[in-house]
């Protein structure tokens, strides 16, 4: 069964590895910066950017499962139609499901439910890694990127919904006194949020890869 080629000199990842990948060294919003239409557009509340989030986790891990299943059966030539496909399918469930429990939630996200199926998160990951990889390593990689996605979207929905309407999931935070950001529930509060994570996840990223300066000693006369 064939696995990822790795880089002459490389070891092969452990299974904390590929799970830790996507939540923090690869995070799909604040390194990878991928999936900006859903993140922006359903982030204007912490329970529709934790609904989308998991929705997509699980079309995600679903997808990936099943990808690595077949990696030795589908042909090169239809090899991203068939992952096109096998996304669609599970989208489907998701979009269902979505309707049944909510039409609340489902009339929020709207679109974009269905608009899962062609985000470059899951096609990636199915194209670059679950499709070179045995399920166990696929599954847990795809559980880390969507857990990743789902922090990201929570990160931003959260602090639009704290700033934009003073509550957390509906959740009345500050009293009748507070004056919400009314920015923060509009477009333009979406990059503003977005850009201050993106800020804070490059600074701790440059601390991180800054060589430490050595200290001068002085001698003592």
């Amino acid at each position: 069964m064939a696995t990822a080629p790795l880089i002459p000199g490389q070891k092969p990842r452990s299974n904390l590895e590929e799970l830790l990948e996507g939540v923090w060294k690869q995070n799909p919003v604040f390194v990878m910066v991928l999936g900006m239409c859903p993140t922006l557009a359903v982030s204007v509340s912490a329970m529709n950017a934790m609904s989308m989030g998991l929705a997509t986790a699980f079309v995600l891990v679903g997808s990936s499962l099943l990808v690595s299943l077949m990696r030795n059966l589908v042909p090169k030539e239809v090899r991203i139609a068939t992952y096109i496909l096998i996304i669609a399918t599970f989208v489907t469930v998701v979009d269902y499901a979505i309707q049944a429990i909510s039409l609340a939630l489902y009339d929020a996200l709207g679109a974009f439910i269905q608009l899962i199926v062609v985000n470059c998160i899951i096609l990636g990951r199915a194209e670059a890694h679950a499709s070179k990889n045995r399920p166990v390593k696929a599954v847990l990689n795809a559980i880390g990127m969507g857990a990743g996605f789902t922090i990201g979207l929570f990160a931003l929905g959260a602090v639009r919904e704290i700033l934009g309407a003073g509550k957390l999931f509906g959740v009345s935070l500050f009293g009748p006194d507070f004056q919400p950001w009314v920015v923060m529930v509009l477009p333009p509060g979406g990059f503003f949020v977005l850009g201050a994570w993106l800020l804070l996840f490059n600074w701790l990223d440059s601390r991180k890869a800054a060589p430490a300066k050595p200290t001068e000693s002085h001698a003592h006369v």
